[in-house]
């Protein structure tokens, strides 16, 4: 089991940056890959960056060179850092956990935390 607490949304000017916390109940290197996601009203949820146990990083293009996803091995923290914020970004964005376990594969959810960009 993995519980995951979101931290950092709020209300933000276009062009303006932001910072979301994820905190996880256990050592990420025992995560298989940690992710943020975003879902806008009557939009369907989608990847927003995606890190790796191994460190690799993966970002949806509409946030490539603006976003940046990082993590903190000692507090169990995966950071999204949101730079020239635009209104479309506006979302509940979602922290993800993936473990590949030895008989299935286990998806982990945070409770989400609203971002609004104003115009």
């Amino acid at each position: 089991q993995v519980q995951l607490v979101e931290s950092g949304g709020g209300l933000v000017q276009a062009g303006g940056s932001l910072r979301l916390s994820c905190r996880t109940s256990r050592s990420i290197f025992s995560i298989n890959a940690m992710g943020w996601y975003r879902q806008a009203p009557g939009k369907q949820r989608e990847l927003v960056a995606r890190i790796t146990s191994g460190g690799k990083m993966d970002y949806a293009d509409s946030v490539k060179g603006r976003f940046t996803i990082s993590r903190d091995n000692a507090k169990n923290t995966v950071y999204l850092q949101m730079n020239s914020l635009k209104p479309e970004d506006t979302a509940v964005y979602y922290c993800n956990a993936f473990l590949e376990l030895p008989t299935r594969n286990v998806l982990y959810w945070g409770q989400g935390t609203q971002v609004t960009v104003s115009s």
